[in-house]
């Protein structure tokens, strides 16, 4: 009885089955690692504000770094701050401008902060209150404004929200009494009004590279308001701070402004949803650091972007940005690039820790390998052993076992061990001699018959 035997696949095809392996490893692997860090979008929608805000400038300079890294930055004009957060809360747009104050007078007091699908990035500017005036004095206040015409800005925006409620709080209310008027015009708009006479007052809360701050700025008619309760402001509106504009710093020629102006000024926060992709809010960090870092007349080179001072939590990889700077593979590839080899080591990672240790024990699992190969052979010399010993073969199992032999012999032959292995090999071989030795001298008295 002949005992029975495995296949043995021929060289091509078992690494044919491996190939096949990795490949579906390979596959497998990048999949998961697709659905753990998919490939960041190509596009990105931001709400900016007017055309001729800060605001949309900002935006514009976001776009031209964006679109060298290969994203395309689509810029969506907005009303200002307000209708901003709407469409990000809306989930219109992936990240915007926010007024400072804006986000936290429309957010429920009672709720968590991390309640919000919205994250801050950064701030990214100072937004003075800019109020400016033909003739009143406002240093004391702003009492007198009631009764006058007061460009304050467009509905909707945030400048509107805040001036509306600073002038409140001096009593000064749109219709009076007295007679008061809201001007809903904002930017270069209220600038002219003002400037042709057409309004007492103009509030705006813009940064300072504003075309409408400029060009009132520059327009040595116009007073700027310098306000002695900015302290006392400051506490009552925690999202404000006080901030100074020293004297020349705007036309040093023209000694504009002639004496330091005292101002209240918030901050612009760069906002988030928290589904943007990390790559992306990296990539969002980098633009404003060169966008803002440099100075401006009422801030220092590298204040901004900072992480103090935002309207809603800040994201993950903002905190890590600012302790750490960014990715160690963007300070070396360009964006693209390192987030694929990113993704790659999220792969390799994994698989490295399941691989070291199976290379430290993968000679010992070949050298099992081989063993089991001449094992496998003397289990088949010994089954056939055991059967000439028990009984007399007929003339055709004998011509069998001499096949299963020659078999074993030609195998063992084709097969390569290593050199520690060499004497194991010959003792098989000798065995093979042995057994085929008994089937001759079983064969002799039939020879004689």
């Amino acid at each position: 009885m002949k005992p029975p035997t495995l296949p043995v696949l021929p060289t091509g095809r078992r690494l044919l089955y491996w190939l096949l392996g990795v490949a579906v490893l390979t596959a497998l692997g990048w999949a998961i690692v697709g659905d753990i860090s998919p490939a960041p979008p190509r596009s990105l929608a931001m709400t900016t504000g007017v055309p001729d805000g800060a605001y949309h400038r900002f935006g514009e300079r976001y776009q031209e770094i964006l679109r060298a890294n290969g994203i395309r930055l689509e810029l969506q004009p907005s009303s200002g701050g307000v209708e901003n957060l709407q469409r990000l809360n809306e989930g219109k747009v992936s990240v915007g401008f926010v007024q400072g104050g804006t986000g936290l007078l429309a957010q429920d007091p009672d709720a968590p902060p991390e309640a919000t699908p919205l994250r801050s990035l950064a701030t990214v500017a100072f937004e003075p209150v800019w109020i400016f005036s033909t003739a009143l004095d406002l240093s004391s206040g702003l009492g007198p404004l009631a009764g006058k015409r007061i460009a304050v800005g467009v509905p909707g925006s945030g400048n509107f929200k805040v001036a509306t409620e600073l002038l409140a709080v001096y009593g000064v209310t749109d219709g009076g009494p007295p007679a008061t008027r809201f001007v809903s015009e904002g930017g270069m708009a209220a600038a002219d009004l003002l400037a042709r006479g057409e309004v007492d007052a103009a509030i705006m809360i813009a940064a300072p590279e504003a075309p409408a701050v400029q060009r009132l700025l520059a327009d040595s008619s116009v007073r700027l308001a310098s306000l002695d309760h900015v302290q006392g402001l400051a506490r009552r509106f925690p999202f404000f701070q006080p901030v100074s504009l020293k004297r020349g710093s705007v036309d040093p020629k023209r000694d504009l402004p002639p004496q330091d102006i005292q101002l209240l000024a918030t901050t612009a926060n760069l906002v988030v949803r928290d589904e943007l992709h990390p790559a992306l809010a990296y990539l969002l960090l980098e633009a404003a650091r060169q966008v803002h870092r440099q100075p401006s007349i009422i801030s220092r080179p590298g204040e901004f972007p900072s992480p103090t001072g935002t309207d809603f939590p800040l994201s993950t990889q903002a905190e890590r940005y600012f302790k750490n700077g960014r990715p160690f593979l963007q300070n070396y590839l360009p964006f693209w690039a390192a987030n694929y080899a990113q993704r790659l080591l999220l792969l390799l990672v994994p698989l490295a820790a399941i691989l070291v240790p199976l290379v430290r024990v993968l000679p010992e699992l070949i050298g099992w390998r081989r063993r089991s190969r001449l094992y496998r052979r003397y289990g088949e010399l010994k089954f056939l052993e055991q059967d000439l010993a028990s009984r007399k073969l007929d003339d055709q199992e004998r011509r069998e076992a001499r096949a299963q032999l020659d078999r074993i012999e030609e195998e063992v032959v084709q097969t390569k061990f290593p050199l520690d292995f060499t004497d194991r090999v010959y003792t098989l071989r000798q065995h093979v001699d042995y057994v085929r030795a008994q089937l001759r001298r079983q064969s002799e008295p039939d020879a004689k018959d």
